[in-house]
């Protein structure tokens, strides 16, 4: 069952972060799931050490929600970064 939440909310996480970013039109759901499953595991790597936070995108809370979109929009990022870098 955790999985199946893990993907809905990786889903989610990864819809709304590629709406803040302006990458909605380019990325399809598979890649919103994917997006917010990574940048939920990163997400929990920021938060962890630093903020002494941790959130479980298996089983649903806000914090781990939340934790989820904050990965997701600085994974986005960092690819617009290297996709800018490529292009230009």
């Amino acid at each position: 069952m955790g999985w199946i939440i893990a993907i809905i909310v990786g889903g989610v996480a990864g819809w709304l972060a590629s709406m803040v970013m302006n990458r909605d039109a380019s990325m399809g759901i598979f890649w919103n799931i994917v997006v917010g499953i990574i940048g939920s595991i990163l997400g929990n790597l920021i938060a962890g050490p630093l903020l002494g936070i941790a959130g479980s995108i298996q089983e649903f809370s806000l914090t781990g929600f939340l934790i989820a979109i904050v990965g997701a929009i600085v994974l986005l990022g960092i690819v617009n970064l290297v996709q800018r870098g490529r292009v230009r």
